[in-house]
């Protein structure tokens, strides 16, 4: 059996550039996927893509399939004949579509009774059979959202095709992709190299693209020429380029052949605020901003050409060029936002709508003004900034800065605010209420900021789910759930000593008599303990850890993070899993009672000295371990818990807890029960598997 490599090549126009490694590796997995379908032995699959071509190269590809055999199982010997012996019509149609008689039928025993079948040998096709094929529905599972036709074919694809190419070895790979015949031909770059060439062998490939196409096919390739080279052009700059992956991503996929440039603009344009600069560098132009070494922006931004000109510096004047009037605009728009101050935009919000049902943003803001001062009280840092920060939140969205760039809101707040002569943890609050943005993201810098942004987020949530819009499946209009992960984040990693109960009950009230839920704070604290369950599972905590803790309902999420952390540590305990045990063994006890249970143990009825000792430890425990709880000492508690497995295993040996004599029965469940409120103090141990 040889082996060979196997290339396939589909040209295309310029195929969208944001999906354009997505579109490469799906291309790659469907079709390893087809290969593994067939049994075909192969080596490396690799993937290229540039923006005018997706490629495979299989190597080691085996030429033929290996042999098989195929079992088709017939109907049941039941059904397959008659009381008389004689093949039933399912029967003898069976074997007419296996292509033989009855009599070569053979016989499977299975556990739900005796099978016709026939086992057919099936010979392994040459490979150079299955590929168009193959190829075919590699490229129809792709994720293609809107595919489209072209000239006058009723084939769809992601963009037009012109070539296809599919070869083993050196031989060309009969078939037709997308309404095309597979040749040797291959395009190379639109402006330089050669136009159209032939490839002799599979092999040749990407590197007969680059030399005679002028084409780097190799995308991996592409990113690190522009990342590498984009660095050396900050340096020479004394800088440092902002090479944010996904924009190298984009660029890498909008060219064939980089070529990094450096250009200029105006110092002037300085004195605008840097993000509406990079914000129109970075998305429109697609341009690499340089920062100084103190993280200044420098009047200098790094592109990649997909060409290389005999006169660089004409390249180089056209995007300066390009670039000017829309940094212009930015300056502009910033200079027209400084001649009004923040507050004075406050009635303009009048004319934004919030949510039909739940207002305008002039109205969201007033809440925030009064909730943000609130949690600040809470978190003991100062309510009158909060306050004030809440209430110019959102003055920055009606400014002609953040209309022209959306992403700019908040950052445009807090230079417009530092302008208007705020305090700096004012501007900074307005600026971090949307931290964490996402999974990662940093946190708020400051206590008021932290209070300004857990009530931007907690007055969305009490808002929406006020009028009962909960998110359901994949559907989160509103952002819901990363809403109740910011607000959980920013409670638990600054340790600060807030309740969900209270935040919702206070977030909701707010909004008087616009909500119609009547059981929204019970449903937003459901649903923020709900993104425990999940945000501390891709932690790492163990399931029924989370439903130990879980178990007791907290509501401070700070709390909740001490006390999953605690069994979490309880666990590495030898007297762990002996505990956890007992603990079940107790509240099976408990659950099966219909007496009312004392709260206190009488000593007088301890007869037994097992019992009498557990008395006499659950007695010094509870004393000693009162100020471990009502600090949150979880940790230290359940270790000394831990010296509690000597006398309970003795107490479960030694004394029968449900005897006849009623007075000692219930003395002994209320033993129990003080037993199981020490534990109940920190989590449910007992559904610890």
């Amino acid at each position: 059996m040889m082996q060979k490599t196997f290339l396939v090549e589909i040209g295309t126009e310029e195929l969208p550039p944001k999906s354009l490694r997505t579109l490469a590796e799906s291309f790659a997995a469907n079709f390893i996927e087809q290969l593994d379908n067939a049994k075909l032995e192969h080596g490396e699959v690799l993937w290229y893509a540039s923006p005018r071509r997706l490629a495979l190269k299989v190597l080691n590809l085996n030429d033929t399939q290996p042999d098989s055999q195929i079992v088709k199982r017939g109907p049941a010997l039941s059904a397959a004949f008659d009381a008389n012996g004689n093949p039933t019509k399912a029967a003898e149609g069976w074997a007419r579509g296996c292509g033989i008689s009855i009599v070569q039928a053979q016989r499977i025993q299975t556990d739900k009774g005796e099978w016709l079948s026939y086992t057919q040998n099936q010979k392994g096709q040459p490979v150079v059979n299955l590929l168009c094929d193959m190829v075919k529905n590699a490229l129809s599972k792709l994720p293609i959202p809107k595919p489209m036709r072209w000239a006058a074919r009723q084939v769809e694809f992601i963009r037009p095709s012109h070539t296809v190419t599919m070869l083993y070895g050196e031989d060309l790979v009969p078939g037709t992709i997308l309404d095309i015949e597979s040749n040797r031909v291959i395009r190379g770059h639109r402006f330089m190299g050669e136009q159209e060439f032939t490839i002799d062998n599979a092999d040749q490939y990407p590197d007969i693209l680059e030399q005679r196409g002028k084409v780097i096919a190799d995308y991996d390739k592409r990113k690190a020429i522009i990342k590498q080279q984009a660095q050396d052009a900050a340096t020479k700059l004394n800088g440092k380029a902002d090479l944010t992956d996904s924009l190298l991503e984009e660029v890498s996929s909008l060219v064939e052949w980089p070529v990094v440039l450096t250009a200029k603009f105006e110092e002037r344009f300085l004195a605008v605020p840097a993000e509406s600069l990079v914000y129109t560098m970075k998305g429109d132009q697609k341009y690499f901003p340089v920062y100084d070494k103190q993280g200044k922006l420098l009047p200098n931004f790094i592109f990649v050409a997909n060409i290389e000109s005999k006169d660089p510096q004409v390249v180089i004047s056209g995007n300066e060029k390009v670039v000017r009037p829309r940094l212009a605009d930015a300056e502009f728009f910033y200079q027209t936002d400084l001649k009004q101050r923040l507050e004075e935009r406050l009635p303009r919000l009048e004319t934004v709508l919030f949510q039909q049902q739940l207002g305008t943003v002039k109205d969201k803001v007033l809440r925030l003004e009064a909730l943000s001062g609130f949690i600040a009280d809470k978190i003991g840092t100062n309510v009158e900034q909060a306050k004030r920060a809440g209430k110019l939140t959102k003055c920055d969205l009606v400014t002609n800065t953040v209309f022209e760039f959306p992403e700019t809101q908040g950052i445009m707040g807090r230079y417009l605010a530092l302008k208007d002569g705020e305090s700096v943890e004012v501007a900074t609050a307005i600026e971090e209420q949307y931290k964490p943005r996402f999974a990662g993201d940093e946190l708020p810098s400051t206590y008021v900021s932290c209070a300004v942004s857990i009530a931007e987020k907690m007055d969305t949530l009490a808002g929406i789910f006020g009028i009962g819009q909960h998110p359901k499946g994949d559907k989160d209009p509103f952002a819901l759930r990363r809403a109740a992960i910011g607000v959980l984040r920013i409670i638990v990693e600054k340790a600060l000593p807030l309740d969900l109960a209270d935040l919702s009950t206070y977030a909701v009230s707010l909004y008087g008599d616009k909500l119609t839920n009547k059981n929204v704070v019970e449903d937003i604290v459901s649903f923020m303990q709900g993104r425990f369950r999940a945000w501390y599972q891709e932690q790492g905590f163990t399931i029924d850890t989370i439903q130990a803790v879980l178990a007791l309902n907290p509501t401070k999420p700070a709390d909740f993070d001490a006390r999953v952390k605690a069994v979490t540590h309880f666990r590495t305990l030898s007297e762990a899993s002996s505990l956890a045990e007992a603990n079940k063994r107790v509240s099976n006890i408990l659950s099966k009672t219909d007496s009312v249970i004392s709260d206190h143990v009488n000593a007088a009825l301890l007869v037994e000295g097992a019992e009498g000792e557990l008395a006499k430890q659950v007695l010094i425990l509870t004393d000693k371990l009162a100020p471990y709880f009502n600090d949150g000492r979880y940790q230290e508690a359940l270790v000394e818990l831990a010296a509690l497995k000597t006398p309970i295993d003795a107490f479960f040996e030694n004394v029968m807890v449900m005897v006849d004599d009623e007075q000692i029965k219930l003395n002994r469940l209320a033993l129990l029960k003080k037993l199981q409120n020490l534990f109940l103090k920190v989590a449910d141990i007992s559904l610890l598997q």
